[in-house]
């Protein structure tokens, strides 16, 4: 089992920055990849940005405003977010991917409400 629980949302203005934090605990050796989503109000639930091995990925939307990271001696995975616009308001959640024995394995954290105001 992963336990992950985020934090770091709140109230920002467009223009500003937040950074979120993604804390995990339990079998972490076995995550493979993590990443953050999005649910915003009347819209379905978006990979915003992803870790891996091999690098890392951003919707287009947040491309060269936010950054995705991972610190492997913390278990932490952080979402740098700059230049925030109304429209990133949102439910963030944490995701991981956790692989054992060839199966992969999905855990999320409870989220935290990112508002941004115009």
């Amino acid at each position: 089992q992963v336990q992950l629980v985020e934090s770091g949302g709140g109230l920002a203005q467009a223009g500003g920055s937040l950074r979120l934090s993604c804390a995990a605990s339990g079998d972490t050796i076995c995550i493979s990849a993590m990443g953050w989503y999005r649910r915003a109000p009347g819209k379905e639930r978006e990979l915003v940005a992803a870790i891996t091995k091999s690098g890392t990925y951003y919707v287009d939307s947040v491309k060269g405003r936010f950054t995705i990271s991972r610190d492997n001696a913390k278990n932490t995975a952080y979402l740098q977010m700059n230049n925030l616009k109304p429209k990133d308001t949102a439910l963030y959640y944490c995701n991981a991917d956790c692989l054992r024995e060839a199966t992969t394995y999905y855990y999320w954290g409870q989220g935290t409400q990112v508002n941004v105001s115009s």
